[in-house]
């Protein structure tokens, strides 16, 4: 029997690195260089590089540019959605990432399996549940709720932030679902 961490990576056979555009290739060597590994997305997307210089250009975008948001807590909206959309890839990756952006060994597993019973302010709880709100009943969303935001101090441009990472997020989910996306197995220790 093969160990677990043998199986394919994803039921859609990955390029060879070799044969990646040479833009890809340099993104994924910093990514190795920086994480001590390649995360399993980015081998995965390659497979198409139009759609994979699109996909992370739009992740860059929305997770890594300055705002009211900190770099942990759109981590948070990342594992809450990813854990509502049954997402283990991504619950364990952002998670990993959570527990290293939050500096707190416990908290990505307490967002991912009930972020309203976690460690967080009652400012994050109310940004998760629009968040939920977003990802599973975004036809609903009103004044109403955006008031609820902007009384905990977030303002229109961090209700779009939430937004836009919940909804590509649900993206990311459903295209690493349909695949059987495995994470990598060096997620599970880091930030722990």
């Amino acid at each position: 029997m093969s160990h677990p961490n043998q199986a394919p990576i994803s039921r859609i056979p990955v390029p060879e690195f070799n044969e990646l555009p040479e833009d890809i290739r340099e993104r994924i060597l910093a990514v190795q260089e920086k994480s001590g590994f390649i995360p399993n997305i980015f081998l995965l997307l390659a497979h198409r590089p139009d759609e994979f210089r699109a996909f992370f250009a739009y992740h860059d975008a929305l997770m890594e540019k300055p705002g009211n948001l900190t770099k942990a807590e759109r981590e948070m909206i990342v594992v809450a959605t990813s854990n509502n959309n049954q997402c283990q890839y991504c619950v364990v990756a952002h998670g990993a990432i959570l527990r290293i952006r939050a500096k707190d060994p416990l908290i990505a597993d307490q967002v991912a399996i009930n972020y309203r019973k976690a460690d967080i302010t009652d400012r994050q709880k109310a940004m998760l549940d629009f968040a939920m709100q977003v990802s599973t009943r975004a036809y609903e969303v009103s004044e109403k709720d955006i008031e609820v935001l902007k009384a905990h101090g977030f303002t229109d441009e961090d209700i779009w932030d939430i937004g836009a990472i919940t909804a590509f997020f649900g993206l990311s989910n459903r295209m690493a679902n349909m695949t059987s996306l495995r994470p990598n197995a060096e997620f599970y220790a880091l930030g722990r």
